[in-house]
């Protein structure tokens, strides 16, 4: 699973020196190539008008010439090199969602054919494109978009990119609600159709959990309709009713988020995901101080692993052909209810003396000292809050088998009996 940062918020335009540089001390090895940086689309939807100032007219070029759209982006792709930061995904220059403009589709396919060249002299695997719909009446937004996406299949062929398609949300009088491919299965249906007639995997998909939120959708359900078309993630927070870009966990009421993480977290890791990871958290960003932003990147760098951990968690468990357990309590409890039968452990084991030799859900509780007799590529998965304190405990054992960290927040279903022991003695999870 690949973490990328958004620059949007962080690295300025005309000179990201610093942000790319506070990206990468942060901890993030990849960026989102974000074309829209360059072609916003305010700038889209003034394309014509008279009167602009002198920053827009400079902007208008990039979508009256998209040939430029590779020379504009060298400052930032020189500053990602020096700081080793590499790009994997793109995304295309995108109307706004309220525009007004009718007659897009030639600037849109132009910009976006660039956008795929641009992308792949970058280093990019996949782009992100919008799906066309100004001006396109509601019965006709298949064959309008078949005939867009078609035509830019050759020149992703060219470039050996995938193209991936986005939900997206609509204005209504002021109002976003659900629009193109927000319906998964419409979704689905599209890229194989797509796939089919482009004849071969030219076309995936890029769930953004924003417009998700804003629609009020199951993200499970979202994701296990998608299955293996899903190749990239935006995470962004928000209220779920206005376009937002927050650090995930930050909105929050009465001490619970306004996005529905569980879901998705489930989603993604009954799924076996292991794509694009997008952290966008451009709102949050800007309102920071850039004397603060250092910090909010480091934390948000954390934040993206932790994703990266709770999806992956499953994943890991496969991985390895036998393993055992360290903890008796309630994650303990929680990982034999959910995936004992999958991957199910030798044994148990625990600090708490008064607990060897009993069972425990199953399983037989030792003593730690009998992980020494493991086989070499058996894991030692820690089902206790306290993981940094027993992978030490083992390592001053001298074990060397692989030790992996489990989890109970974010499980296929819940438990809510608790054992009531000491966590660190007793193996309270």
């Amino acid at each position: 699973m690949n973490i990328i940062c958004t620059p949007a918020g962080i690295a300025g335009r005309e000179n990201p020196r610093q942000g790319v540089m506070d990206i990468a001390a942060a901890g993030f090895g990849d960026i989102l190539l974000d074309l829209s940086l360059y072609c916003a689309c305010t700038e889209l939807e003034n394309i014509g008008k008279e009167n602009l100032n002198k920053e827009k007219d400079s902007l208008l070029k990039i979508s009256e010439h998209p040939e430029k759209m590779h020379e504009i982006i060298q400052t930032l792709l020189a500053q990602c090199k020096k700081n080793g930061i590499t790009m994997s995904v793109a995304y295309a220059p995108y109307l706004m969602r309220n525009t007004k403009r009718m007659n897009t589709h030639e600037i849109m396919t132009q910009l976006s054919e660039k956008s795929i060249h641009a992308a792949a002299q970058s280093g990019c695997r996949y782009i992100v494109i919008r799906p066309l719909f100004a001006g396109i009446p509601e019965k006709d937004l298949w064959e309008a978009n078949r005939e867009y996406y078609l035509k830019l299949a050759d020149t992703a062929k060219a470039n050996d990119m995938v193209i991936l398609l986005e939900n997206q949300c609509k204005d209504k009088n002021g109002h976003l609600i659900r629009g193109i491919c927000s319906d998964p299965h419409e979704a689905a249906g599209w890229i194989d159709t797509l796939n089919r007639e482009a004849g071969a995997e030219r076309f995936g998909f890029c769930m953004d959990a924003g417009v998700c939120s804003i629609c009020g959708q199951n993200m499970y359900d979202f994701i296990l309709t998608m299955g293996d078309r899903l190749k990239a993630v935006i995470l962004r927070d928000g209220d779920g009713s206005h376009e937002s870009a927050l650090l995930p966990f930050t909105c929050a009421a009465q001490g619970r988020s306004q996005t529905d993480w569980l879901n998705l977290i489930r989603g993604l890791r009954e799924t076996f995901f292991d794509g694009q990871l997008i952290l966008n958290i451009k709102d949050t960003a800007t309102a920071f101080s850039p004397i603060l932003r250092p910090g909010l990147l480091t934390m948000a760098k954390t934040v993206a692993d932790y994703f990266k951990w709770q999806i992956g968690m499953e994943q890991v468990l496969r991985e390895y052909p036998s393993r055992v357990l360290f903890g008796a309590g309630n994650m303990c409890r929680n990982y034999m209810k959910c995936y004992g039968e999958k991957y199910p452990p030798r044994y148990t084991c625990d600090n708490n003396r008064a607990l060897w030799g009993e069972d425990f859900c199953g399983l037989e509780v030792r003593n730690p000292e009998c992980l020494k007799d493991l086989d070499k590529d058996c894991a030692v998965i820690i089902c206790n809050v306290y993981y940094k304190e027993i992978e030490a405990q083992l390592r001053q054992m001298n074990i060397e088998n692989p030790i992996e960290y489990f989890n109970d927040e974010y499980m296929p279903s819940f438990y809510f009996d608790r054992i009531k022991r000491d966590a660190w003695n007793g193996g309270e999870g």
